[in-house]
C-alpha cells in the first residue's frame, strides 16, 4: 500500500443514523453512518457527521463517546422528539445478523436550517455518505435531498445496508440513480435484480448498473468468499483476508471506507479491493462496530 504515503484526504460527510446495537448483555454505539465516518477519520479523511441523538441518557453517552472520535460534530442535533435510536441485534446461525429497529428514533428529527446548509457548501466536502434507512421517511428524505444540493460537487456513496421496512422498490431504485459509488452485500444484489431487472452474475451486474445509472465505482461483499469491486473500468475478484471472526457487526462499514479511501486516491482496482477486505477482515476480528485499530495493522 505504499500509494498511501503523501497523499491528500478528501473530506467525507456521512449522513444518517446514530444508535445504539442492543446484544444480549451489551449495548454498543454505531449505526452505520458513524461506523463508517469513525473508519474513514481512522484512514485519514476529515469527517462531518450529521445525525441526531435523543435528549435522554443514551443521547448523552453516545454524545460523549462521539466527542472523542475526532469527528467534526457541528451538525450532531439533539432533540426531545424521539428518543436515541437503538437497534436490537440478534446473530443467528453461521454468524448471520438480523436488526429490528424502532422507529421513529432520534436521528429522523434532523433539521437542517439554511445556515447549516450553506456551511456544508462552504466546506467543500469531497464525498457523501448516504444510506437507505435514514431516506425511509418523507423527513430523512427531504433532509438527502438538501444535502445533495449543498454538496453538488461530492462524490456520492450510496451504502445500501437495506432493513425490513426501509427498503421500498422505489426508494432504493432511486437512490441507486443519485450514487456515483455503490456498495453492496449479495444478498442485496438479489433484491436490486428483483426490483430493477439488473443481472444476477456479479460482474454483469456492476457494468450494466453502472451503464444505467452513471455509478463510477461498485462494490461488493461476499462473505467468506472476499470481495468484488468494479473501479476504472476494471473487474476485479479478491479473497477473503483470514481472520478468526469474533464480530460482523460493522464489518461492512469498515469495508465501505475501506473501499471509499482507494477510490478518493485512485489505486487500481485489485489494490481497493484488497485493502478494502483487509479492514473489514480486521473489524470482524474484534468486538463492536467500531473497535480500536490503526492503519499500520490494516496495511500489514
Amino acid at each position: 500500500m505504499s500509494s498511501q504515503a503523501g497523499s491528500a484526504r478528501p473530506n467525507v460527510v456521512v449522513l444518517g443514523e446514530v444508535l445504539w446495537d442492543l446484544f444480549e448483555h451489551s449495548r454498543r454505539l454505531g449505526g452505520a453512518p458513524l461506523n463508517f465516518g469513525v473508519h474513514a477519520r481512522r484512514l485519514g479523511h476529515p469527517v462531518t457527521l450529521i445525525s441526531a441523538l435523543g435528549a435522554d441518557e443514551p443521547g448523552e453517552q453516545a454524545a460523549g463517546m462521539i466527542d472523542a472520535l475526532d469527528l467534526d460534530t457541528r451538525f450532531l442535533q439533539t432533540t426531545s422528539l424521539f428518543p436515541t435510536g437503538t437497534a436490537q441485534v440478534q446473530i443467528g446461525h453461521g454468524g448471520v445478523t438480523q436488526f429490528t429497529i424502532p422507529r421513529p428514533a432520534a436521528y429522523d428529527a434532523v433539521d437542517l436550517s439554511a445556515r447549516d446548509l450553506d456551511l456544508l457548501d462552504q466546506g467543500a466536502a469531497g464525498w457523501l455518505y448516504f444510506g437507505t434507512l435514514f431516506a425511509s421517511t418523507d423527513t430523512g428524505k427531504n433532509v438527502l435531498h438538501q444535502v445533495l444540493r449543498a454538496l453538488r460537487g461530492a462524490t456520492r456513496f450510496y451504502d445500501l445496508n437495506l432493513r425490513a421496512g426501509s427498503d421500498s422498490p422505489e426508494l432504493v431504485c432511486e437512490l441507486l440513480l443519485r450514487a456515483d459509488v455503490v456498495k453492496l452485500n449479495e444478498d442485496e444484489l438479489q433484491r436490486i435484480h428483483a426490483y430493477s431487472g439488473l443481472p444476477l452474475d456479479i460482474e454483469a451486474f456492476c457494468r450494466e448498473g453502472s451503464d444505467r445509472y452513471g455509478w463510477q465505482a461498485v462494490g461488493v461483499t461476499r462473505g467468506d468468499r472476499g470481495c468484488a469491486v468494479l473501479a476504472g473500468g476494471h473487474y476485479v475478484e479478491a479473497a477473503v483476508h483470514p481472520v478468526n471472526v469474533v464480530d460482523t457487526v460493522g464489518a461492512g462499514d469498515a469495508f465501505a471506507a475501506a473501499f471509499m479511501h482507494g477510490l478518493s486516491l485512485n489505486w487500481p482496482a485489485a489494490e481497493i479491493a484488497s485493502f478494502a477486505n483487509r479492514v473489514g477482515a480486521l473489524v470482524a476480528s474484534r468486538h463492536g462496530a467500531i473497535p480500536d485499530w490503526t492503519l499500520e495493522e490494516a496495511v500489514k
